[in-house]
């Protein structure tokens, strides 16, 4: 049965954001092209129609769940009255952060294995990081754009260091310790 190019159009976001999902989840070994397109509520068959690969799959969704991550950090930005930097990492630093990856930053879920995928992945995630870097140097207090610049590199490695730690060790009271200590040692970030 042909269907009609919006339907193809929505059937395509079903599976980016199924597999953005996913892949935050289980990391890219962890997730096959069933896995998505069951996750979709499409068939497998439909896969090929859509992308020429798992690879082509990974790059576009991590470029949506770094979009993702983008509009979360500009609706918090947004908030009236709030001091954004601050709203920002509370928000990254938390139990319900580290508790659902799928949902949340996908360099604190996948960096370490980034590193060792395609060139494509690899420029996909490097542009999404740029926009990141960008919008946290929006953020960042102080005169010098090169100066605010190196703080925001500073402070999201930062929080992406912490949010791995966090999740890899099986001990919550440490855990919770980790991420209470980088919220500490980034509050003066946001001053």
């Amino acid at each position: 049965m042909k269907v009609s190019r919006e339907q193809a159009a929505r059937n395509r976001e079903r599976v980016l954001a199924a597999a953005a999902k996913l892949f935050r989840e289980r990391g890219f070994e962890g997730v096959g092209v069933a896995d998505v397109m069951h996750r979709a509520g499409l068939t497998h068959g439909g896969f090929y129609g859509q992308f020429a690969s798992k690879e082509e799959l990974a790059a576009e969704a991590y470029a949506r769940a770094i979009a993702e991550t983008v509009a979360r950090w500009d609706k918090l930005a947004d908030r009236p009255g709030g001091k954004p930097l601050s709203a920002l990492m509370q928000a990254y630093l938390s139990p319900r952060h580290r508790d659902d990856p799928g949902l949340g930053c996908l360099l604190s879920a996948l960096g370490p294995e980034v590193a060792r995928q395609s060139p494509a992945i690899r420029r996909s995630v490097t542009e999404g990081f740029r926009t990141l870097i960008d919008r946290l140097t929006g953020l960042i207090p102080g005169r010098s754009a090169a100066a605010k610049r190196k703080r925001a590199l500073a402070v999201f490695s930062s929080l992406v260091g912490a949010m791995v730690l966090a999740r890899a060790v099986d001990d919550p009271a440490l855990s919770e310790e980790i991420l209470q200590a980088m919220s500490a040692s980034l509050a003066p970030a946001a001053s």
